[in-house]
């Protein structure tokens, strides 16, 4: 479960702003397609929704793993998409999809990913918070759950698995990685980065090309508190995922987001 328990570690546990099926994909495709490690000239949104067209990728019990393969060197990769009202995704028990857990398979990884999902079954199956993880409201809990299947996943007596899902918990983020505005934009989404820098308890500084994001910010106390307290929420008109935290002498801290507004059509 190592690319599962990396995707939290590096912030690719998002909830997504559309509940369209394509539109996941695409999102979800586009963020694994950004990450610096994944060479150029690949189209990841391409081939995901090729196989997904061929073969439907949803498991039952809410949950889908859609999946891209690659004659590319690197590792084996995921991320995963949260949509609390649930996506239309034709899956064989025809409920709606809440969970969709991507992988990007290279060749050399093939082995590693039946792995993976096969431990990711066994976790599923024996989870007592299936049977109300279509319930959930925050993005929290689903982390939290995931954790959980991880935990049952992998094997108790790895200290050194045991000791990462530990520092998930304490962690401060360094520069998890690095989103290709310009790819996301391709799809239809609004996306404007921004960064935040809080010293102390003062009023944040925002720091965007966007007037909006800026002043919606910089004046309220409630936007200080979210991007202390969460990765991933709703605020004024923008979903806004946390890229990464810095930590700084004298209690500064740089935040590094984007904002996906949230009006799509």
């Amino acid at each position: 479960m190592k690319s599962l328990l990396n995707s939290l570690q590096e912030g690719r546990l998002v909830e997504l702003p559309v509940n369209d099926k394509d539109k996941a994909l695409e999102y979800l495709a586009l963020l694994i397609e950004a990450i610096p490690d994944i060479g150029s000239g690949q189209d990841l949104v391409g081939e995901v929704k090729k196989r997904e067209n061929e073969f439907n990728s949803g498991i039952g019990m809410g949950i889908a793993c859609p999946h891209v393969r690659t004659v590319q060197k690197g590792e084996l990769l995921c991320a995963v998409g949260w949509s609390p009202h649930g996506i239309d995704y034709g899956s064989s028990d025809g409920k709606k999809v809440h969970l969709v857990i991507m992988y990007y398979i290279p060749d050399s990884e093939k082995n590693e990913y039946l792995k993976e999902v096969s431990g990711l079954a066994k976790a599923v199956g024996s989870s007592p918070a299936i049977d109300m993880f279509a319930t959930m409201t925050d993005i929290s809990d689903i982390r939290n759950m995931l954790l959980d299947w991880v935990e049952l996943a992998i094997d108790k007596a790895v200290p050194d698995a045991k000791a990462r899902m530990i520092k998930l918990e304490e962690k401060s983020a360094g520069a998890a990685m690095t989103f290709s505005v310009e790819e996301l934009k391709k799809t239809g989404f609004e996306v404007y980065p921004f960064s935040v820098v809080i010293a102390g308890s003062s009023k944040c500084l925002v720091l965007s090309a966007n007037p909006e994001i800026l002043e919606a910010f910089e004046s309220s106390d409630d936007a200080f508190k979210l991007l202390e307290g969460s990765s991933n929420f709703e605020f004024k008109n923008f979903r806004v995922t946390v890229l990464s935290k810095v930590n700084y002498l004298k209690n500064r801290t740089l935040i590094n987001c984007i904002g996906v507004r949230l009006n799509l059509k």
